[in-house]
């Protein structure tokens, strides 16, 4: 199966769930699809086997064959192109890589041409695979790298997701690639706000859902309840532990600083099958 691991808001566990998770569960794949600030990495340590530059098309244009007719910027719905009487400009950070302009041009004046947007960090700790995505600095589009880094899922064993924050397209593209999410919340008023946009974002995709609740000791349980009136399965609950928050300033992950959590971590593995299997049915 392959559970995404995603939150209303960051700091809210997100990362630290996932990473136990893969850990616990044994031979499983990590991908870190936080590709914006990736930290997956902290707390898994993973011998570092491979790294590959992510690069996406935008469009070039050889000026002898352009008119500047228009017809490519008239086309492009994000304005990636200009087209002035004696001279062309392309934007890439606005390219969405469609291909669009290439298909329009009437003199076959415009080519691709790559451009590195990020960078694919592949690896492994024991038996448990990892892949992380990287975005360059200054990109604005981390979608295809989040790609890039879900087209390397092994299809034979389980695959934890570590998703970005919030409910943007990163997020919902994440969602969509995986049977089940499991939302890290926080019982602060912004965890709660948030927690409820990325609800109703997912079941747009319908998509099967549950909830971790972290720093559960904290509120007035106005989280629980909400998941309770929403029918959305609570299948931990973590209080606020000392233990937990000193390690994960050394760079501990769950299974370490609070060991006594595994066996909950474990079972949590049987719980999500059966969620997916019911919602299937």
């Amino acid at each position: 199966m392959k559970v995404a691991v995603a939150s209303g808001k960051g700091g809210t566990g997100k990362t630290i769930i996932s990473t136990a998770l893969a850990l616990a569960w044994g031979r499983t794949a990590l991908l870190d699809c936080d590709v914006e600030a990736p930290n997956a990495h902290l707390l898994i340590r993973p011998e570092i086997t491979g790294r590959e530059i992510v690069t996406r098309l935008v469009p070039r244009v050889e000026e002898e064959l352009c008119t500047h007719c228009g017809l490519c910027a008239e086309f492009c719905r994000y304005h990636a192109l200009a087209v002035l009487p004696k001279r062309w400009m392309v934007f890439d950070e606005l390219c969405h890589s469609c291909g669009g302009c290439q298909i329009v041009c009437p003199t076959d004046a415009i080519v691709e041409s790559s451009r590195p947007l990020g960078e694919l960090v592949t690896g492994h700790r024991d038996e448990l695979l990892f892949v992380q995505g990287i975005l360059n600095n200054g990109e604005t589009q981390p979608v295809p790298v989040i790609r890039e880094v879900l087209g390397r899922s092994p299809e034979d064993r389980d695959v934890v997701i570590d998703s970005p924050p919030g409910a943007s397209c990163s997020m919902l593209t994440v969602a969509a690639a995986a049977d089940i999410v499991l939302l890290a919340a926080e019982p602060t008023p912004f965890g709660f706000h948030d927690l409820k946009m990325a609800v109703r974002a997912i079941r747009e995709l319908g998509r099967p859902m549950a909830v971790v609740i972290n720093r559960s000791d904290w509120g007035d349980g106005s989280v629980r309840r909400f998941c309770d009136d929403e029918h959305l399965p609570v299948l931990l609950e973590i209080p606020h532990l000392r233990e937990v928050a000193e390690g994960y300033t050394r760079a501990l992950p769950l299974t370490q600083s609070a060991p006594h959590l595994t066996p909950d971590l474990i079972r949590l593995r049987a719980k999500l099958q059966a969620l997916i299997t019911e919602a299937a049915a």
